[in-house]
């Protein structure tokens, strides 16, 4: 009975593996979001850095 007893409370007590999945689901989407803005603001982008290119 003690082995079960040691088995639940290791399970409660170990909540790393839980933070580290929530920081790799939160890295996730702040990439796709990062690639979505690119999609669509790629056009731009270059307009800007071709205009400070040329002015330099």
């Amino acid at each position: 009975m003690s082995f079960i007893t040691a088995l639940i409370a290791s399970f409660r007590n170990d909540e790393e593996g839980q933070g580290l999945a929530e920081y790799a689901l939160i890295l996730a989407l702040i990439a796709i979001v990062a690639i979505v803005a690119l999609i669509f603001l790629g056009g731009e982008i270059s307009k800007i850095l071709s205009t400070v290119g040329k002015s330099i």
